[in-house]
């Protein structure tokens, strides 16, 4: 069952080489939630667990983290988000959009240490903070 509507939730994904972190909004697209990372094994297992957790969760659009570089130019990361953007859209039948994560991890990270969490903590804390940040900038767009 697809829900597009604005009833929906929005999914955003900080996809990484290791993790995917996770944030979800509330259904009146106001607030986002971290969710557990996703801890990454091959591409199939990722697009089957994303499509579950779609499915959970009533979510209607995924917002994926575009990495685009400080000048503004897409480079080899980018495309590698949009390959993978492209196979979940198709996957799920959902749409996905790119949004511009310049910056979430930076000021993930600074967020962070500023709470005095552990190093070997933060790391996989970043992602998900990533995410929350980057869905909250999204749904303040909006």
């Amino acid at each position: 069952m697809e829900l597009t509507g604005t009833n929906s939730r929005i999914l955003a994904l900080d996809l990484g080489k290791r993790r995917i972190g996770l944030a979800i909004s509330d259904p009146l697209r106001m607030t986002a939630q971290g969710l557990p990372n996703i801890d990454r094994t091959n591409k199939r297992a990722d697009l089957d667990l994303l499509e579950r957790l779609a499915a959970e969760r009533e979510v209607g659009l995924f917002l994926m983290g575009n990495p685009i570089n400080m000048g503004g130019k897409e480079g080899r990361q980018s495309a590698w988000v949009r390959e993978f953007s492209g196979d979940l859209e198709r996957r799920t039948g959902l749409p996905v959009k790119l949004w511009d994560e310049r910056l979430t991890s930076v000021e993930a990270g600074r967020v962070l240490r500023s709470s005095g969490i552990s190093i070997a903590k933060r790391a996989a804390a970043v992602d998900r903070l990533s995410a929350v940040i980057l869905l909250q900038s999204y749904l303040d767009s909006l």
